[in-house]
């Protein structure tokens, strides 16, 4: 390593020459001396360009004690004598270990070598902060032999001890830029660019930040490159956090997994400590594994040196839930032996990710340490407002400050650009929850956790509905692993809170298809003694989500008096809302214990409650269920009517998925009336407003009901077209209703009439105990029509009569033909 320090237009001045070989030869000037028997003040003078032109005799010792022969000996002689080397020049002065090799950081390195090689104007310097272990120092010296090019003056590092002392760092800087003292760093540099590589700068912040603050002063051509786990502190400074390497998501294809950073870190080090490659069968494990270790490097090479005597399910399984307690020597397996920056080895003490943390935790003060504890308690990432609410800042604590102090220590990532979300790292997350732990501090952060994220659901609950659902649905998506967290703590020690946020989730719950998970929560918190005080109005909210999640799966009967019991409570409760929304779900339910009169004055009672109170998206939510009345009393004309002004209220409230559902209703109208052209044409209408609104359910039946148009108007080709859309091909599972009912619609069309019957048979036991009785009508109506077996027909004429005189049912003109 040598410096082109010197004044000589031919080359290298004979003392910047002197100290390259010098250094090379890892010797100090004292050794030199001693070695070729001349005076060290004279070694000292030739370096600092002091002495005259040195004696040959001198010359002569001094390449025999360096060592020199050949071509380097002759360019030595040849500065000795002040002229030009035949050979090529030495190359700038460089005092760093060589880089390691670096995986999964191209696109630091480019970024960082180009902001220190060609963008001046961005400050005097840049400091990689993040935790220990995060790989800030093999990334700074990669980007410092990257740039050397560009830093004539030369290329340099120091690695801060605990406790150094101003003096002690402005000594080492001049050291390992090859002078003696500070004072000869200027003609040293001589006016060109140099950098300096600072690393650890944690471990004397005050003396790092005074003494490179001199520097920079005393040297506006240096510039410098630090790490730690926090900034210097300096006004020309720019902070760049080093985040972990990214890893493959829960939905990586194995064959991809490999292409992520964290994954290809852990490969390496692995082999490096067993010879057998990983197998297929361990891929699954590796990806689970390097996600729970969050791409920390040092915690990735801790693990893979385990690959010695386990597999990788084996790691998994042993540490997948105390990551933390990772340790290891730095040398053993996988870790690769840490030197510091002048090349000697450092501290080879035992190393532990707990530990790596704790020394950025240990930075924080006590607030921050209290902050930090509330927000591990997020399972997902979240935003700025659910910080500021789960902090909840005094004066003193502003938490966008912060969370800027958390990305600073590397403790924080983000994502986004316009709105950003934040998580912490999860070895931080696990550490503050541990913290959190022994300070008795976790109880209070997971009440306000639960706090949080009932209100959050109660803020979001309202927009559930209508043109709104889809957006709030899927805010509440963001945040379900919080939500499923708060439910499982606040059932346990806050059961009010946990009704609260229950109560806010049923329509979330049905859209999403999580009905009998939904179910269980509302009747277990229901039936807790300890909710029998909480809040009428929640309490009520609470039974009508459990009636109307019933209702979904099947099971609406065995919740009607939870039904009734909520519209007897929102009665006294003057709650208008509630009372629209409980009469509503009685009508459904109604229809179910086959109570359809009681039902219709349900309805009605909803219709009647929309109109007074103004209430238009309520208005046509009524209508849609009185259509069904009319249809069943067989007057299609007044159900047309009824969808007429569905449709017209719908687009009064921009009520996109009612207007498709109306559109689907129609549908299935037309089609009974025997019009299967324009059924089918409304039913593919129906079907892309579905799609897009984001309604399986009612896709499903629509889908249903265009099969069933083309299927009788001959078309089969489409009519095996949807039956493969609702039954794909090799699929095991039972047919459901819609799929049956169409199955035999085909088969019945194409003559197999006991395919058909099957069938149509598989469809009534579907519907059974559905709550439209007209579906099982369908299916018996078809039954009929396809079976040969003359007491069998009578059963299902028998049958059939019986469910329309106890649901009071009017056969329509077209299915009393079809039934001859």
């Amino acid at each position: 390593m040598t410096s082109d320090h010197g004044a000589d237009q031919g080359g290298p001045g004979f003392d910047a020459v002197l100290r390259s070989y010098r250094l090379r030869a890892k010797l100090t000037q004292d050794e030199l001396a001693a070695r070729a028997a001349v005076g060290v003040r004279t070694v000292r003078d030739l370096e600092r360009g002091r002495a005259s032109r040195p004696q040959r005799t001198t010359v002569e010792l001094l390449a025999a004690a360096l060592g020199l022969a050949g071509a380097d000996r002759l360019a030595f002689l040849a500065a000795a004598r002040g002229q030009p080397s035949q050979t090529a020049a030495p190359p700038r002065f460089v005092r760093l270990p060589p880089p390691s090799d670096l995986i999964g950081r191209d696109g630091d390195v480019a970024e960082l070598a180009d902001r220190l090689r060609d963008r001046p104007a961005e400050g005097r310097g840049v400091t990689l902060v993040g935790l220990a272990g995060v790989g800030k120092t093999s990334l700074a010296l990669t980007v410092a032999h990257r740039v050397t090019d560009a830093y004539p003056g030369g290329v340099a590092g120091i690695v801060i001890t605990d406790g150094s002392t101003t003096g002690e760092v402005l000594g080492g800087v001049a050291a390992v830029f090859g002078v003696g003292r500070p004072d000869d760093l200027a003609p040293r540099f001589s006016g060109r660019s140099a950098l300096l590589l600072i690393d650890a700068v944690e471990r004397a912040p005050e003396a790092v930040a005074e003494a490179l603050g001199r520097l920079l002063a005393q040297h506006p051509t240096l510039r410098f490159l630090a790490t730690g786990r926090h900034p210097v502190g300096l006004p020309t400074e720019r902070v760049r956090p080093v985040a972990p390497l990214d890893a493959p998501p829960a939905d990586a294809a194995p064959a991809d997994v490999a292409r992520y950073p964290a994954a290809a870190l852990f490969m390496d080090r692995l082999a490096r400590v067993r010879e057998a490659p990983v197998e297929p069968a361990e891929v699954t494990a590796l990806a689970a594994l390097v996600r729970r270790l969050g791409g920390l490097p040092i915690a990735l090479e801790l693990a893979a040196a385990r690959g010695r005597v386990l597999t990788i399910p084996e790691i998994l399984d042993r540490y997948g839930d105390r990551v933390l307690d990772l340790s290891g020597r730095p040398a053993d397996g996988g870790v690769l032996p840490v030197r510091d920056l002048s090349g000697r080895p450092a501290d080879t003490g035992v190393v532990s990710v707990r530990e790596a943390v704790a020394a950025s935790y240990r930075l924080l003060s006590t607030d921050e340490q209290m902050a930090l504890h509330r927000l591990a308690t997020f399972r997902n990432r979240w935003s700025l407002d659910l910080a500021e609410r789960i902090v909840d800042p005094s004066p003193d604590l502003d938490v966008v400050h912060l969370l800027d102090r958390f990305l600073e220590l590397g403790l924080l990532s983000t994502r986004g650009a316009r709105a950003f979300r934040f998580r912490l790292l999860d070895v931080v997350g696990d550490y503050a929850l541990e913290q959190a732990a022994v300070q008795g501090d976790l109880p209070a952060a997971r009440r306000r956790h639960a706090e949080v994220m009932a209100d959050l659901a109660m803020s979001i609950a309202p927009e559930l509905t209508g043109a709104r659902l889809a957006d709030a649905a899927a805010r509440l998506d963001d945040v379900a692993g919080d939500l499923g967290a708060a439910l499982a703590y606040a059932a346990r020690e806050q059961p009010h809170t946990a009704l609260r946020l229950a109560a806010c989730l049923p329509r979330w719950w049905r859209f999403r298809g999580r009905d009998v998970t939904g179910r269980q929560w509302l009747r277990r918190l229901l039936a807790d003694p300890r909710t029998a005080d909480a809040d009428p109005a929640t309490r009520a909210w609470a039974e009508v989500g459990l009636a109307q999640l019933a209702l979904e799966h099947g099971a609406g009967g065995e919740e009607i008096a939870s039904a009734e019991s909520a519209l007897a409570g929102f009665t006294r409760l003057g709650d208008v809302n509630g009372r629209l929304t409980a009469h509503t779900q009685l009508a459904a339910l109604r229809m179910t214990t086959r109570d359809y009169d009681l039902a219709r004055r349900h309805a009605e009672a909803a219709r009647e409650l929309a109109r007074d109170s103004g209430r238009i998206r309520d208005m046509a939510v009524a209508e849609n269920n009185l259509t069904w009345h009319d249809v069943r009393a067989g007057n299609l004309a007044a159900a047309r009517g009824r969808l007429a002004e569905i449709d017209r209220l719908a687009s009064r409230c921009g009520e996109h998925r009612l207007r498709a559902v109306a559109v689907a209703n129609l549908a299935e109208i037309e089609r009974l009336d025997g019009h299967l052209g324009e059924a089918a044409r409304l039913g593919r209408d129906a079907i892309a407003e579905l799609e897009e609104v984001g309604d399986p359910g009612h896709r499903r039946r629509v889908l249903a009901t265009v099969g069933l148009a083309v299927a009788e108007a001959g078309d089969l080709a489409e009519a095996e077209a949807v039956l493969e859309e609702l039954r794909p091909p090799g699929s095991t599972l039972p047919m459901d209703g819609p799929a049956a009912v169409v199955a035999g619609a085909v088969a019945l069309r194409r003559g197999d009439v006991d395919r058909a019957a099957e069938a149509f048979t598989a469809a009534i036991e579907a519907y059974d105990g559905g709550h439209d009785p007209r579906d099982t009508v369908e299916a018996l109506i078809g039954l009929i029509r396809s079976t040969r077996d003359g007491e069998r027909r009578a059963k299902a004429m028998h049958r059939l009569t019986e469910l329309c005189r106890t649901a009071g049912i009017t056969l329509l003109p077209r299915e009393r033909e079809l039934l001859g």
